[in-house]
């Protein structure tokens, strides 16, 4: 289990197929606190270290996480946002975030709004996944409150503190990124979806 509050950024050093699956090693900061079989979240995707080496630890991606993230289009110095996972004792300063990404999403617009930033993405409707208004989104592993729903679109508006310490300065109309819906927002589609 994740906050969404990112710890820190890491830097894409290698990628490597084998068969089904990607080796990713990435450089970080953190990786002297880490071992191996620890869950990290990788821009909202929870991975497991399977190596460690010196400032580089390498995670595995299987063909369901390729298929449902946008880790199949990262490349070798990419920027991810890390957040280890929470300790029991920890304060919960964003929301509830298993680090299961739910789909994809495509950003469509950027504002710059007087020292915070709007960020409007798009998804697939037909996943039937849900925004709510004030409520909670995760988008590239990043705890967030949506500020604008419709039915396939929702804004974001950030700090200059999380524009600084995410990847979301990398962002370009066009982008592609990792979506976990809110618990509750999951729930309240499935019941619609079911009663429809």
């Amino acid at each position: 289990m994740f906050t969404g509050i990112i710890e820190t950024l890491g830097r894409i050093h290698e990628i490597r197929k084998d068969q089904n699956n990607l080796h990713i090693t990435v450089d970080s900061s953190i990786t002297n606190e880490l071992k191996v079989d620890q869950s990290v979240s990788h821009n909202g995707i929870c991975l497991t270290v399977v190596e460690i080496k010196d400032s580089l630890y390498t995670v595995t991606a299987i063909e369901e996480t390729i298929l449902k993230t946008n880790i199949g289009e990262w490349q070798q110095g990419d920027i991810v946002n890390l957040e280890r996972g929470m300790k029991l004792s920890d304060r919960l300063d964003g929301h509830i975030v298993q680090g299961h990404v739910d789909q994809t999403g495509t950003c469509i617009n950027i504002e710059e709004a007087n020292g915070s930033w709007n960020y409007t993405f798009e998804y697939n409707k037909d996943l039937n996944n849900i925004t709510i208004p004030k409520g909670s989104i995760t988008v590239n592993g990043v705890s967030l409150t949506v500020v604008n729903s419709k039915t396939n679109e929702f804004s974001v508006s950030i700090i200059p503190y999380t524009f600084e310490n995410t990847n979301f300065k990398n962002f370009k109309i066009g982008t592609k990124i990792n979506l976990e819906f809110d618990v509750v927002g999951k729930y309240i589609a499935r019941l619609y979806s079911i009663n429809k």
